[in-house]
């Protein structure tokens, strides 16, 4: 069997110098960090080489790293060119990895992900003892806890609080949070979950839809006027509707087909405010808007949404000691203290 020769372009391995062309051993190892250099591709080229391996679709992988398709085809051949390997088998509608392509894949995938969480924990090693980074969705953030910062600055204003608005999973070992309000049932491994407050979903509407006929006199009323709420699961558990809470007020086979169902919790108090609906929202959530006028609560019957369920706030078990972290928790269960949800 004749011995088999391998052919390198001399553009990916320029030639090492010799001994008695250089100065130092040092000038020989700068050589050769040189050419590892052009045979592995860089942290931009590895972010698009992970997205277009990971959506197997160019124009997806596109999309999440700032690039024009065409963009990204250039520059998996350049990858590719610069590997002397294949990566990816295309067609005219389909393109899949090769095994070679699903090897480096994986590992800039992990590749990337190790310099994020290194990334992260520089930034925290970065941060001083006057700056706490808060994970919170973006409903929290904007129903509860953004009116009330002009107290959180009064009471800590040697303490910046910065924010992640983000309802996704954060992992304190590697993302840049210190910590985080989540809601669920507080059970997070290696984390401490300190409970705030349940939530109890009632109907509200406008003083002016309140005050047009047909009037809102009883539970049953209701039905005469579009009514609204949240479609969501989280956690699997299903977020109460109207049938739920007509069901809790004595009102049974109520039919809810004609409700209008919203993803978010600001769409349903905007859709409130302005006047056309009735809509069931998260009692603490809204406190503000009932204080001022703006809303009225309609009954006194509320559906708690799951016996476990609550906001927590949640942070790792060696940040138990850290005054930042206690301050915070301090602060929120004295605003809670303050503003009972009555429910």
């Amino acid at each position: 069997m004749p011995s088999r020769r391998f052919i390198f372009k001399n553009s990916y391995y320029p030639r090492l110098p010799t001994p008695r062309e250089t100065s130092s051993f040092q000038d020989i190892i700068k050589s050769g960090l040189k050419i590892m250099n052009r045979l592995l591709p860089g942290t931009r080229a590895l972010r698009t080489l992970e997205a277009a391996g990971r959506h197997l679709n160019f124009t997806r992988a596109a999309d999440e790293v700032g690039l024009t398709p065409a963009a990204v085809s250039y520059q998996i051949k350049e990858i590719e060119d610069q590997l002397g390997l294949v990566l990816f088998t295309r067609t005219s509608r389909t393109i899949r990895l090769t095994p070679a392509g699903a090897v480096l894949v994986e590992a800039a995938g992990e590749a990337l992900d190790t310099l994020r969480r290194a990334a992260a924990r520089a930034r925290k090693l970065g941060r001083d003892t006057h700056h706490l980074r808060l994970s919170v969705g973006a409903r929290f953030a904007t129903n509860w806890l953004l009116p009330r910062l002009p107290q959180w600055r009064a009471a800590h204003p040697g303490l910046d609080l910065t924010f992640d608005i983000s309802d996704d999973l954060r992992d304190f070992a590697g993302d840049d949070v210190d910590v985080a309000i989540r809601y669920g049932a507080g059970r997070y491994a290696g984390a401490v979950s300190h409970r705030l407050f349940d939530t109890v979903v009632v109907p509200v509407c406008s003083p002016a839809l309140l005050a047009r006929e047909p009037a809102i006199a009883r539970p049953e009323d209701l039905a005469a006027h579009t009514l609204c709420y949240v479609d969501c699961r989280p956690g699997g558990i299903v977020w109460p509707d109207w049938p739920m809470w007509m069901a809790a007020a004595g009102v049974p086979d109520f039919d809810g087909s004609r409700c209008v169902a919203f993803a978010e919790s600001s769409h349903v108090v905007q859709a409130v405010l302005e006047g056309g609906a009735a809509g069931l929202v998260e009692l603490e959530l809204v406190d503000r808007e009932l204080e001022q006028g703006r809303l009225v609560r309609l009954f006194d019957v509320g559906v708690k949404v799951a016996p476990d369920y609550a906001y927590h706030l949640v942070y790792p078990v060696g940040s138990r000691d850290d005054p930042r972290v206690q301050a915070l928790q301090d602060w929120l269960d004295g605003e809670v203290r303050r503003r009972p949800s009555g429910a």
